[in-house]
């Protein structure tokens, strides 16, 4: 790795895949790719445990490999450095091109010009427990031939922030709330490298749930942390003097959908998820003002250039997953 990276030319070696010739394993070397890991460990590392930003920025949701859909989000809402973007985890795992969508949002995190307007939090399939069965492993095996490589993400991952603050009032997370979760400067407190302990509260950012259903804290049928009531939520809000949360993990049809009286929202970005389902995918746009808009990518049929964006506000509460991740201990 003595050798210096260029940056620059990876990324267009990354935007091409799918030209004539141009597949990953035939443009970009797997030293490449582990030369990419180890500056974005340092990088993640020289960087707070609660990335505190302020706006504009637009926050994404799942993406899970569907590595034409990233593009698509980008193509819409623009490309860095030019725009800021928080993106809230599980990046790997269930699509089909888990290595061109990690490795090109590590592009863009490791350069100067985009490390401070370009965020990735960590979500639960940035963990090896579960990326090891999903599709991760098997993807980095049978196109790079390479356990190694897998091993070297997975050091990567251990790096990555857990949470995410805009200007003080959005507090931004891959999973949810924690009954552990008492001030912000816990979160400031983190310490990484660390391949999250069960129970902890790093592994309840990464896996809880809201359930409109319920009050209070009861078990997650995950098989881990637990799902939490409107009044967690308007409760953790008050004492935690913000306004919103901003959260990912679960499917939700039209991309997005609110929880708690607006107080949490629920954003996904991989449309069609899996190829089994007509969801939407969605980023949430926010201005200097706080006021956050939705752009939305709507599936409209197997083509995939069939997409429309719409920009719009909507009211709802959080549907259940389509597809749960189940962690089960034996």
């Amino acid at each position: 790795m003595a050798q210096k990276l260029d940056l620059d030319e990876l990324i267009c070696k990354l935007l091409n895949v799918g030209s004539p010739g141009c597949s990953l394993t035939k443009t970009v070397k797997e030293q490449e790719i582990m030369h990419l890991c180890s500056l974005a460990k340092e990088v993640f590392l020289s960087q707070n445990s609660l990335i505190e930003v302020d706006p504009p920025i637009r926050i994404c949701g799942d993406t899970h490999g569907q590595y034409a859909d990233l593009l698509r989000l980008f193509d819409r809402g623009g490309f860095p450095p030019f725009v800021n973007y928080l993106f809230l985890g599980d990046y790997v795992d269930r699509g089909r091109q888990n290595l061109e969508t990690i490795s090109l949002l590590l592009c863009y995190k490791v350069p100067v010009k985009y490390s401070e307007n370009f965020f990735l939090l960590r979500g639960n399939h940035e963990c090896s427990v579960i990326n090891r069965v999903y599709g991760f492993f098997e993807e980095c095996n049978r196109r790079y031939q390479s356990v190694r490589l897998w091993q070297t993400f997975q050091e990567v991952f251990n790096t990555m922030p857990f949470t995410g603050l805009i200007a003080g009032k959005i507090l931004c997370m891959h999973g949810g709330l924690s009954p552990q979760l008492k001030t912000i400067d816990q979160l400031r407190q983190i310490t990484r490298p660390i391949d999250p302990p069960n129970p902890s509260i790093h592994i309840d950012l990464l896996w809880s749930d809201p359930d409109p259903s319920i009050k209070g804290w009861q078990a997650n049928n995950r098989g881990l942390s637990y799902t939490f009531g409107p009044d967690v939520v308007m409760e953790m809000c008050q004492k935690l003097d913000i306004d919103l949360i901003a959260r990912a993990h679960q499917v939700v049809q039209d991309g997005y959908e609110f929880f708690a009286n607006r107080k949490l929202v629920t954003i996904f970005s991989a449309p069609h998820y899996c190829g089994q389902f007509d969801n939407a995918a969605a980023m949430m746009n926010v201005d200097e003002s706080l006021v956050c808009t939705f752009q939305v990518l709507v599936f409209l049929s197997n083509h995939e250039s069939s997409f429309e964006l719409r920009q719009l506000n909507a009211i709802g509460s959080p549907n259940n997953s389509y597809l749960l991740d189940l962690l089960k201990f034996t």
